[in-house]
């Protein structure tokens, strides 16, 4: 590929979806190029199987609109590929699928092939992890791993009505006696006395429907629709420079209609 082709092509597929690819929009972010030089490379690159405008019927609550957008494919795809895209058939992939299973040898050299013993991970939650730590906030709360243990499930009930940690610790904390026997004990009753309420969950909107009942490609150059077989490459007849194909019966009825206007003037003079 061309070093601009390639250029535009990599920034293109580094972008998001949704981003805006037109010429004008390029030429704007690529100070190297302008906008001819941009509109050139798309279409070299439509030409190439890179990508393809799509014109898109989509029925919503709203009505009916036509939507226009340019897929971009890093990998060139054939006309056949494109087709199906467009027809919303599962589009085949050309490159070979690399699957390894379970019987397959291994590619590492026997030489290098390590036997891992398997390591046993204690996994430690939110709640306790805030238990644990209301020791270095006030050292008169300094639970045990069994009393950390036992409150867990209170705490993980408060944690999933208030995701604060802070707030938790702060409710455990403050304003304690001046000699606090039972850590274990003051904390299970705060846990469970000031206990926040259970959120009030707002109602989710149903998500609107939005229904693509017809595709059409769309010429990289002048944005001509058409089916597929119209625009290889993505480009249609006359922006590939081809002739237009003979009318039925082989008449131009509009060449005839000027030769006709051309003998009459003829006549008169």
């Amino acid at each position: 590929m061309p070093r601009r082709e390639a250029a535009i092509a990599a920034y293109i597929d580094r972008l998001p979806d949704g981003a805006a690819i037109d010429a004008k929009t390029l030429a704007k972010w690529l100070p190297d190029y302008g906008q001819m030089a941009c509109a050139t490379a798309l279409r070299r690159l439509s030409e190439a199987g890179h990508l393809r405008r799509v014109r898109e019927h989509h029925i919503t609550e709203d009505g009916a609109r036509w939507v226009t957008r340019t897929f971009f494919s890093r990998t060139a795809r054939g006309e056949d590929w494109w087709e199906a895209f467009v027809r919303g058939d599962d589009a085949p992939d050309p490159r070979p699928a690399a699957v390894r299973g379970d019987d397959a040898p291994d590619p590492r050299p026997a030489a290098v092939r390590t036997a891992v013993a398997p390591t046993r991970t204690l996994t430690r939650t939110p709640a306790y992890d805030t238990l644990a730590s209301l020791g270095r906030t006030d050292p008169r709360m300094t639970l045990s791993a069994a009393d950390c243990t036992r409150l867990e499930p209170l705490a993980a009930i408060w944690l999933a009505r208030d995701a604060d940690p802070a707030r938790l610790v702060q409710a455990l904390t403050s304003g304690l006696p001046v000699q606090v026997h039972s850590p274990a004990a003051l904390a299970r009753t705060r846990l469970e006395a000031k206990l926040p309420p259970e959120p009030v969950r707002e109602p989710v909107p149903e998500p609107r429907s939005e229904i693509t009942i017809r595709r059409l490609l769309e010429c990289t150059d002048c944005g001509r629709p058409g089916p597929p077989a119209a625009l290889p490459g993505g480009l249609c007849r006359p922006c590939r420079g081809a002739p237009e194909p003979p009318p039925p019966g082989g008449i131009d009825v509009h060449d005839w209609a000027e030769r006709l206007r051309a003998a009459a003037r003829n006549a008169k003079g």
